[in-house]
């Protein structure tokens, strides 16, 4: 009956540290609390038809080792009201990762610093150089657009062993915004249309491409889109508010890469260069043109944007969704044999509120598959196409896809990732470590009662389980 109690209580040991640990796996999740925290851009003041393009350094943002979770982001005036799209439209904004060497001043562009100065740190996308380079980034879509990272995953920030000896981690923020008040042609100021703005010159002074009606090298900061006469709108301060939530970093956190395609990118990389080119790499932006009735009545007049890409290393989706301006029909991404990684589409306005402006793409669909069920291999070859609603011609599109990447899964149980709760008060991370605390906690228990119920036996006791 003693032999038979003794394995009955190693036994129940083991069957309660068992339960405990087999219930911690079902259910990975980041045991640190999601901290929250909203800041505000630089002030920039807008008067009808004019533009924001500015960039700035050293913006308020989470510091330490961390990990992002989210960050959402809206145009709001001096005193916090956010600002219709149809007022003020949010063309893009970015936030980007640099590195500043120690010691120096903050100037905000009014001095020009040597280039070792700073090193930029970009994600893990495949345009050229510094192009797309942004850890964070969406436009008018902003409000209604998912950006949450699922547990047990989140964007790692603040390693300090990835920041170079003799420098420091910070942040970069872009806000693109044209104030459309009284705009002639408000779709045209939007898609930044050369002749709305009176542009021939691009913002280094350099004559405009053959060719180039609309787009980004016509919208540039402090640019003036056309607006009606006599229009007498006042200027205004207005700011990104952005809310960004993260966690402490910890073991049990699965670190993603950020991936951000173009539909515009020809492959080609010329000699090392990094910037912007008709044939160099991604080109940010691209022109519909309006379909032909021929085209109207066998495809409806959407335009289809197709390329091909390479996806440099091997990995699980967890997260995509794409950019579009308007006119905007939806953007997908395909792995080599054709299937679905993820389709973004656009969610159109029907009002005149905030987040519901009539016309404009107020959001987009994002897509969370289950973890381990979409993976991607290195040197795949992807296949990425933007549609867009031809019936009229559209300038300066953009057709962007961003992916978060993991390289592995919590599925079904990722004993060398997650961390496993075993008691209270200890923790393991691997399975050798999680086998050898179980079986040695469980031992432990069972030796002790096994010591209490031999003292009882000699003092004339029997235990309370025989």
């Amino acid at each position: 009956m003693a032999l038979c109690s003794q394995g009955g209580l190693l036994l129940f040991a083991m069957l309660i540290l068992a339960f405990d640990v087999s219930g911690t796996l079902a259910s990975p999740e980041i045991g640190n609390q999601i901290k929250s925290a909203t800041f505000l851009s630089p002030e920039f003041v807008l008067g009808p038809g004019s533009v924001e393009d500015r960039y700035y350094s050293n913006i308020d943002f989470p510091r330490g080792h961390v990990g992002i979770k989210s960050f959402k982001a809206e145009v709001v005036d001096d005193i916090g009201n956010p600002i219709p799209l149809h007022e003020t439209y949010l063309h893009h904004w970015v936030v980007a990762k640099y590195y500043q060497r120690q010691g120096m001043a903050e100037n905000n562009d009014k001095h020009k610093f040597q280039p070792s100065d700073y090193l930029f740190a970009g994600n893990s996308g495949i345009c050229q150089g510094n192009v797309l380079g942004q850890y964070f980034g969406l436009g008018s879509e902003t409000r209604k657009t998912d950006t949450h990272v699922p547990n047990p995953y989140a964007i790692e920030i603040g390693n300090p062993d990835e920041v170079p000896e003799g420098y420091e981690e910070k942040w970069l923020l872009n806000v693109h915004a044209i104030d459309t008040r009284g705009a002639v042609d408000r779709l045209g100021c939007t898609e930044c249309r050369c002749d709305l703005y009176n542009i021939t010159v691009d913002q280094h002074g350099q004559p405009l491409r053959p060719g180039y009606i609309g787009g980004l090298r016509c919208c540039y900061d402090q640019t003036q889109c056309k607006v009606q006469q006599g229009y007498g709108g006042a200027r205004r301060s207005l700011y990104l508010r952005y809310t960004v939530e993260w966690v402490d970093w910890d073991c049990s956190i699965i670190p993603v890469k950020i991936f951000i395609f173009d539909v515009t990118d020809t492959g080609k990389r010329l000699n090392g260069s990094t910037g912007v080119g008709p044939e160099n790499g991604c080109q940010v932006e691209y022109n519909v043109e309006s379909c032909s009735s021929a085209n109207a009545a066998s495809d409806g007049c959407i335009d289809a944007k197709r390329t091909s890409l390479t996806m440099p290393i091997s990995g699980y989706v967890i997260y995509g969704v794409a950019h579009q301006h308007t006119g905007g029909a939806g953007s997908t991404l395909y792995g080599e044999d054709g299937r679905v990684i993820c389709t973004s589409e656009p969610i159109y306005g029907t009002g005149k509120d905030v987040g519901d402006e009539a016309g404009y793409i107020v959001g987009m669909s994002t897509c969370y598959p289950e973890p381990g069920s979409i993976q991607i291999t290195a040197g795949e070859n992807l296949l990425l196409e933007s549609n867009y609603n031809s019936t009229q011609k559209h300038t300066g599109v953009m057709g962007l896809f961003y992916i978060l990447v993991a390289d592995r899964t919590p599925n079904p149980t990722n004993f060398l990732h997650s961390t496993i709760h075993i008691h209270k008060n200890i923790k393991v991370s691997t399975p050798a470590v999680a086998i050898v605390a179980l079986f040695g906690l469980a031992m432990a228990i069972a030796v002790g009662l096994l010591s209490r119920m031999k003292k009882g036996r000699e003092e004339g006791y029997q235990p309370i389980m025989a």
